[in-house]
């Protein structure tokens, strides 16, 4: 075993410092994991969200190989290709009993450390017990990156109670609102429809799983009307554009739900027309993280390989090259899942 490590800190999306740091040993209830694949998640270049903890080592789905593990660890072994889960709840509070799983205080404080945009990660005790998952042997490990964004996406849709015959508009086609299409038609979502800004990302849209692609720019709930003959009875907002947030109140149908999926950052509040809201029985929900059960359920349906994940990875980099990464991101240009593989040097 190597006595330092390589891991990229992140400062801001411009300064991403790629440094040495000494290897972790995995004591004896814990892992060592060997990261062959990360991704870049959407969530890592929000600024608003990652610099007050900056410098830190970002990086929350990794996937990678076991190479250490504790005399006490039983439920996996040495050579495993597994996924972590970085935030685990503890399964014992009043939130989780009631099924409130990420609302659980210790999935919001726990972690692998230091984080999966370096070559090797040791993981917790808590995370060892329910956090591992091992990978399908036809599944690779860039394909494992989408586990916990998947998860995600399947929290949210189950969250807002996504039905076959609902019309779905999915604002923002980034990952998380292609990955929402992608699952919708995989569920028989007989019509889904995205709406963005950026052609090249609604071409990609098309590509994954939307019905329909929508210019996001002008009056977008006419568009919308002209196209199905109504609003939509799900709204997914994917986007922390605080104008994506204010589109999608005036794109639901009567009796319909938005879902916030992304939201804009704390200084915005949105005006909310509740008295409309409460004669039309809109309902509006927030979906965050997700728990084991939607883990698990990513797991099931990236194993039937009918998701098309492979083709969504548009750059694979080292990790020397985490500060291109980022920039990749941050633009979000013509790039889309971005992973990082940090023992590719």
């Amino acid at each position: 075993m190597v006595n330092f490590l390589l891991a990229a800190f992140y400062y801001n999306n411009h300064d991403v410092r790629v440094q040495d740091i000494p290897t972790p040993r995995a004591g004896e209830e814990e892992v060592l994991l060997k990261v062959m694949a990360s991704g870049i998640c959407g969530s890592d270049v929000i600024e608003w969200y990652r610099v007050p903890k900056a410098p830190r080592v970002l990086g929350h789905e990794a996937t990678g190989v076991l190479t250490q593990v504790g005399a006490k660890v039983k439920n996996v072994a040495v050579g495993d290709r597994v996924f972590v889960s970085h935030h685990v709840p503890c399964f014992e509070c009043r939130h989780c009993k009631r099924g409130n799983h990420t609302a659980c205080h210790t999935l919001h404080t726990t972690n692998y450390y230091p984080g999966g945009f370096s070559q090797y990660v040791l993981v917790p005790k808590i995370n060892v017990q329910h956090g591992i998952y091992k990978l399908p042997d036809a599944m690779s490990f860039e394909e494992g990156t989408f586990i916990e964004p998947l998860a995600c996406v399947s929290r949210g849709q189950r969250l807002s109670n996504l039905k076959a015959d609902d019309t779905l508009l999915i604002i923002g086609s980034g990952i998380s609102g292609i990955l929402h299409a992608q699952l919708a038609q995989f569920k028989g979502v007989e019509n889904i429809i995205v709406a963005d800004i950026n052609p090249y990302r609604l071409e990609l849209a098309k590509k994954f799983g939307a019905h329909h692609a929508l210019d996001a720019k002008g009056n977008l709930p006419e568009k919308l009307k002209e196209l199905t003959g109504h609003l939509a009875d799900q709204v997914v907002v994917c986007t922390g554009a605080t104008s994506a947030a204010m589109s999608a109140m005036d794109c639901v149908e009567n009796g319909g739900t938005i879902l916030f999926f992304a939201v804009p950052d704390p200084t915005v509040k949105l005006p909310v027309p509740i008295n409309q809201f409460w004669r039309n029985e809109i309902t509006m929900r927030t979906s965050y993280g997700a728990a084991p059960n939607d883990i698990e359920d990513s797991l099931h349906v990236l194993a039937t390989g009918e998701l098309n994940v492979k083709d969504m990875i548009t750059h694979r980099l080292g990790i020397r090259e985490a500060q291109e990464g980022f920039r990749l991101m941050a633009e979000a240009g013509n790039s889309l899942k971005v992973i990082l593989e940090p023992n590719r040097i």
